[in-house]
């Protein structure tokens, strides 16, 4: 059993709370931190939690507790984490890791210097859907992944310091794209090398200095391509979908909205409907486990488990820091206007990947492009010359 400091009482602080408390938890948050004394003491009566406070230092330092979870503001991370290192705490946190590849880099060498344990809190590389799509692109159902395209859309944050860029580091791409990018990573392969980056950015609809619509391209060094879609400016509710494609098959899911459970209302809902709902009356689409649809279940399992059994997570400070060397390039390319290559000083993965082009020998002289089952039942085959580069089509049966 593990007792935990929680710094933070927003949203995302009882998400987890909510995750760890759950289904008779043995894990339980025995400290709640808040910049603010009241909302600490309103967080920790709702959840049974036996202190709270107003000082950071206190809720880390604290002799009854041995991990530390950051669900702070952006600005605050390397403060927490570091503190929390240097206590000797196992320390999780928030995504992202840090408004920037300096800032995380600095939170991964404090970790790493102190010997702690430190995961990186990214639920919705954890959602059930998205743990078994990657179970199946293990097992090589889809054969080779080529393209991930990762949305993450609704009407924008739900606490003033997300639109301070000061603060958070950025707009709905810091915010969502972190998720996004994770995912992409996840289906492609996190030990193949981000190479470059391309992205549109703008705001829209709000007069803020960050972005708060956003399409970007990753491609990696295999020639996989990760596409990311981020909003603050969808109205309707909160959009969760993923895409990927492969060689040999494809894998939509939606984690969100249209799932499958739908309520029409002309009375009005009088209580909570959903995460980032707009509305309480007309079609809602509320969820029925929300902290185990977003991955939170799942995620802290997988962090508490590898504390226990002194094994890495899925999800590492390392992780955070190739997310936010990937989000610099991207902020970079939204001022340039071109093509940015990822800064990666600290690399650990594969070098030297080879490509996801696939040659399939049809006979000696030619290569198949595609075959394709006609409406009279016959097969047409397009097959390419291998040493004269036409390409012809060819029909059996």
């Amino acid at each position: 059993m593990h007792r935990i400091s929680l710094l933070g009482s927003g949203l995302i602080g009882m998400f987890y709370t909510m995750a760890l408390h759950g289904h008779r938890g043995r894990d339980r948050v025995h400290v709640n931190y808040s910049r603010s004394a009241d909302r600490a003491r309103d967080l920790a009566d709702k959840w049974g939690i036996p202190k709270h406070t107003a000082n950071l230092d206190e809720a880390i330092n604290d002799p009854d507790t041995d991990v530390v979870i950051v669900a702070l503001p952006n600005h605050l991370h390397e403060q927490a984490v570091v503190a929390a290192a240097n206590a000797g705490k196992a320390v999780l946190c928030t995504k992202p890791l840090g408004r920037n590849a300096d800032e995380s880099r600095r939170m991964l060498e404090a970790v790493e210097r102190a010997g702690v344990f430190a995961g990186y809190l990214e639920d919705l590389c954890y959602t059930p859907k998205t743990l078994r799509a990657l179970d199946s692109v293990r097992r090589g159902t889809v054969g080779k992944v080529l393209w991930v395209r990762s949305r993450e859309t609704h009407p924008g944050p739900h606490s003033d310091w997300f639109w301070n860029k000061e603060l958070s580091g950025g707009g709905a791409i810091i915010d969502l794209g972190c998720h996004c990018i994770e995912i992409a990573r996840s289906f492609i392969g996190k030990d193949v090398r981000p190479v470059e980056v391309v992205c549109w950015g703008d705001a829209q609809v709000h007069p803020i200095e960050a972005e708060d619509h956003a399409v970007g391209l990753v491609r990696y060094e295999n020639g996989a391509v990760g596409q990311f879609e981020v909003s603050w400016a969808f109205r309707g509710g909160m959009d969760l979908r993923d895409e990927v494609a492969g060689t040999d098959g494809t894998i939509w899911l939606n984690h969100w909205l249209r799932t499958g459970f739908e309520i029409y209302t002309a009375r009005g809902e009088a209580d909570y409907v959903a995460e980032k709902a707009e509305g309480a009356t007309g079609w809602l689409f509320p969820v029925g486990d929300e902290p185990g649809a977003l991955g939170y279940t799942e995620m802290f399992t997988d962090m508490l488990d590898s504390l226990d059994n002194h094994t890495t997570p899925r999800e590492t400070f390392y992780d955070g820091y190739v997310v936010n060397a990937i989000i610099d390039a991207v902020y970079a390319s939204i001022q340039n206007k071109q093509w940015q290559p990822v800064n990666l000083p600290i690399w650990r993965g594969r070098e030297g990947v080879e490509s996801l082009a696939v040659l399939r020998d049809y006979d000696a002289d030619h290569v198949l492009l595609k075959e394709e089952r006609m409406m009279d039942g016959s097969t047409k085959l397009i097959l390419r010359n291998k040493k004269m580069g036409q390409v012809i089509n060819r029909t059996i049966g």
